[in-house]
C-alpha cells in the first residue's frame, strides 16, 4: 500500500488535534496514523465506506475463482 507522506500523522498529533485529521481526510480522502513509527490506522471519509467494501469483496472473489481454477481436478473428484 502506498502511503502520501503528507496524510500521515502521528497518534500524539491526533490525540491532541484531531480536527487535523479531518481537515487531512477531507483534503486528500484519508489519513494514515502512526504509532511507534509504523503506520496503525486508517481514517477514511465515510462516504468512501461502501466502496472499500466492494473492492474488499471483489478481491475475495478473485482469489476465490483462482483457487477453484487451481483445484479444479479437485472439486471435480468431489462432486462424484
Amino acid at each position: 500500500m502506498n502511503i502520501d507522506t503528507n496524510t500521515i500523522v502521528p497518534i500524539s498529533v491526533a490525540n491532541q488535534n484531531f480536527s487535523k485529521v479531518t481537515r487531512l481526510v477531507d483534503q486528500y480522502g484519508s489519513a494514515v496514523i502512526m504509532k511507534n513509527n509504523t503506520p496503525r490506522y486508517i481514517i477514511y471519509a465515510f462516504h468512501q465506506a461502501d466502496t472499500m467494501q466492494a473492492a474488499a469483496d471483489e478481491d475475495v472473489l478473485a482469489s476465490s475463482a483462482k483457487l477453484m481454477r487451481r483445484n479444479e481436478h479437485v472439486y471435480e473428484e468431489l462432486a462424484k
